[in-house]
This record gives structure tokens, sequence and C-alpha cells, in this order.
């Protein structure tokens, strides 16, 4: 008799069907604390799959708690905390765990640490003293921003500055249309809970924003990974996936594409919208790191001038990570809905961050600060390259500006283990499996060129045996 029901017809991949039965299982205490699993061997040959197969589900709920790996003996059931009522709560946080863990992991109290695998510039980088000159200037400006609630739709004076910053790359928008949030994660927050629904397909990135697959899963979305190439999406791959899961919305990071750093190619930006116009799906473009980009580089949104693109961006990578000042531009109509799902989930955001977040942007600093900030990076990025390349590693493709360098050791590793083995050493990396929609054994990692400088990062690196996957 067959440990779990698989179904080679389900559009999930079999690797996420085990994982599922098999948590599921250990949430229902069918499987008890200590239970040992059958074999890989065994388990492969009952159910009709690849060993590699298997490997690869046992590793993931490894990762995520569910199992214990026992040298020479093989897989059992993990002993897991109890939450008392927590696990009944509708907001089914289980959803998340695997993403919540990683990021508790990479917010932690990191001195201690090198930091080649962080999403984020060292604070030491960003416009500390810009900061404080329009605080200064804030605190001389009295009113009811200091006390009081926001405007729905954010500080309007800031919404029209964004507007005429988005005419600069061609987005015909106004501030009617758009949207002050907490960041981009709030944007894509509010996005996600207004479109998708538990049990609708939606197409990520893969590699994609982990972050973004965690709102997602507790939603209950259903992630399909569009491969993302050296051009950007492959659009043969998308077309397929949308004919096959009928989804409603595509969520792509075009612009120096965290983890990859590569950005999209025009005629695959157009190939996506004739995809999208085709299919009748709606594309939430997150345009986070787009101010670190050197040159001019023509987004969806500059096609599509907002028909089916929701626009997303930030200024947490530039300036501030705690000011989490962020905002998003569509369709008129659209921003009226995520206007009041913002009242409903948060009321307004911080009218005295945006206020600063305007000053600077104002005073003509922020454009000397991006400058600044794009040469050093430039700088950090060469040596990094050229450190990796020593080490032995292979680059995904070799670009100029933005902050992030995909590479990898050799295809058959397993970079989880590799990270393993680094955060032994006070070294914390980033696997592939962490960018992956569903969590699949990658050999490649992603490297921060500003967080590159500690050399006993590539020490770590030409000295590690490579193991397998």
């Amino acid at each position: 008799m067959n440990f779990l029901d698989l179904d080679p017809h389900d559009s999930r991949p079999l690797i996420e069907q085990i994982v599922a039965g098999i948590k599921q299982r250990v949430d229902e205490r069918l499987l008890r604390p200590g239970t040992r699993l059958p074999s890989l061997r065994h388990f492969a040959k009952e159910h009709r799959v690849s060993k590699f197969t298997v490997v690869q589900a046992f590793d993931r709920l490894v990762a995520m708690g569910y199992l214990k790996s026992r040298q020479g003996s093989g897989f059992y059931v993990a002993q897991r905390p109890e939450y008392g009522n927590a696990a009944n709560q509708s907001c089914r946080l289980e959803r998340a765990m695997d993403v919540l863990w990683l990021l508790r992991n990479a917010l932690q109290e990191q001195s201690h640490f090198a930091m080649p695998g962080a999403g984020w510039l060292p604070g030491e980088w960003m416009d500390g003293a810009g900061i404080q000159r329009s605080l200064r200037t804030l605190a001389r400006k009295s009113g009811p921003h200091l006390t009081g609630y926001g405007l729905p739709a954010g500080y309007e004076p800031l919404r029209v500055l964004l507007a005429r910053r988005l005419e600069d790359q061609g987005i015909g928008c106004s501030s009617r249309q758009i949207v002050t949030t907490r960041g981009a994660t709030h944007a894509l927050d509010l996005i996600s809970r207004l479109f998708v629904k538990p049990g609708d397909a939606v197409l990520v990135d893969d590699p994609g924003y982990y972050t973004l697959f965690g709102y997602l899963k507790l939603s209950g979305a259903r992630l399909v990974g569009v491969p993302w190439t050296t051009r950007g999406p492959d659009t043969g791959a998308m077309e397929r996936l949308i004919q096959e899961h009928k989804p409603k919305v595509f969520f792509t990071n075009t612009v120096l594409h965290n983890p990859t750093g590569v950005s999209i190619a025009q005629p695959v930006a157009h190939r996506v919208l004739q995809l999208a116009e085709r299919y009748d799906l709606m594309v939430v473009e997150d345009d986070v790191y787009g101010d670190l980009l050197s040159g001019q580089l023509t987004r969806l949104a500059t096609l599509d001038q907002l028909e089916r693109v929701v626009f997303v961006s930030s200024f947490s990578k530039t300036v501030s990570a705690s000011l989490r000042v962020g905002f998003l531009a569509c369709k008129y109509e659209i921003a009226e809905s995520l206007t009041d799902l913002k009242l409903l989930t948060s009321l307004t955001t911080s009218e005295i961050d945006e206020r600063l977040v305007y000053e600077l942007l104002t005073d003509g600093y922020y454009r000397k600060h991006l400058e600044k900030l794009r040469s050093r990076l430039r700088k950090a990025r060469g040596e990094a390259v050229k450190n990796l390349e020593n080490s032995g590693l292979e680059l995904y493709r070799e670009e100029e500006d933005g902050l992030f360098i995909w590479a990898r050791r050799d295809p058959s590793e397993n970079a989880t283990a590799l990270a393993a083995a680094a955060a032994k050493q006070g070294i914390m990396l980033a696997p592939g499996a962490l960018f992956s929609p569903y969590q699949e054994a990658s050999p490649w990692l992603r490297f921060n060129a500003a967080g590159c400088d500690n050399p006993a990062i590539f020490r770590f690196l030409q000295t590690e045996p490579i193991g397998g996957g």
C-alpha cells in the first residue's frame, strides 16, 4: 500500500504533493514525532517516482522542521512546538512558515555575521545625513500631521511628485492613480489581498522574491513559477502555464531582478504584455531596485501605460529601510479599491514618514545620493565578481549595475547544504531554494555585491568541499 496518494495528473509538481501530504499527516498527528519514514528507495519504488524527487521533498520537510535526518538511519518525524489554538486561526500561518523561518534568521542580530546573502544595502551606504537634514526641516513645521492620521491615499504633495517622476520614465500617471504604502511589501500584500483568492493560480518569477511567495501562500494561492532567463521571463513557458493553470495575476520583478540581477529585455517585455492582453491577465511589476540602474530601461508600465500593469516601488532600498515608504500606481478604479483595502487593514500610512521622503526628494540631494550610491555599488560589484570568479564560481550573467549577483560553484551542488555549512562559520549565504516558489534544491546562490567585502567569504567558498544535492 502506498504511503501517500500521488496524482501524476495533478497541476502541482510531485515534490509539492509529497511535501503537502506528509505535512498534513504530521499536522493531523497521523504521523507522530519519532516515527520513521520509509526509506528513500522504498518510497520512490512504491510511489513510482524518482529517488531524486523523494530526496528533494524530504529535504524541504527537514528545512521546514517537519522531519529530522539521522545519518545512516533515515528520516524521522520531528518534534514540533505546540502553539495552543494558533493552528485553528483563520490566518493559516503554517502556509508561510518556511519563509518566516528564513526571514527571522536574516533579520536577527547580525553583528557577528558576514552578510553576502542579505537583500539590502549596508546602513552606512544610506543617506543618513540627508535624513537628519530633512528631519530638522520637518521639525520646524507645525500642523496636524504631527499627531493625526494622514489622507487615505497618502500625502498629496508626495503623490503629485511621484506622478511627475513616473512621467520622467514615460509612464503617464496622475496623483489620483497613486496610493502610498509602508514599503513595497505592503503594496504587494494589498494587491494580493484584493486580487488573489484561496485556490487561485498565481504566476510568479522562478526564481523570485521569497517574501512575496509567503504572502501568496498565506492567502492560499497556488504558486506557478515562470522560469526566469537571462532576458527575463521565458514567455514560451509562460504561455503554456497560462493555458494550463488559468491564472489572473502575474507578479514579476523586471529591473535588476531579485535574485538574478538581470533586467527584462524589451522584446520580452512586449511579449509579456501581448500574453497579458490575450489571456486577460493582470501584471504586477515590482520595480523596487529600479533607482539603482544607471541608464534607462523600458518598464512594462511604460509600454502598457497602467492598463493591465500595477506598478510598485519603494524608497526602502535607497533611502532607509526604517522609513518604510513605498507606493503603487495603477488605473484609478483599482487605486480606489486598494485605498479602501488599505483603510480597512491599516487605516493610513505615516504622513510624517511620507513628508520626510518628500523633503528628501525635493531638496536636490536625493539625485546626488543616487549617483554616489550607483558608483559605489558598481565598484563593489566589480570586486565581488572578480573574487567570486577567482573562487571558482560561475556567474549567471554579468551585469554592470544592481545589488545582486547570481552564481554557483557546481551544477550538481545543493546550495542549501553549502549555506548551512557557511552559517557555522558566521557567513550568511542565500541559497537558490529560498527563491524557488516550490523550494526546490538549487546549486545557485544570491550574492549581495555590497556585502562581499569580507575575505572570509571567499576563503570558505574556495576550501569547502563541493557536495551534491
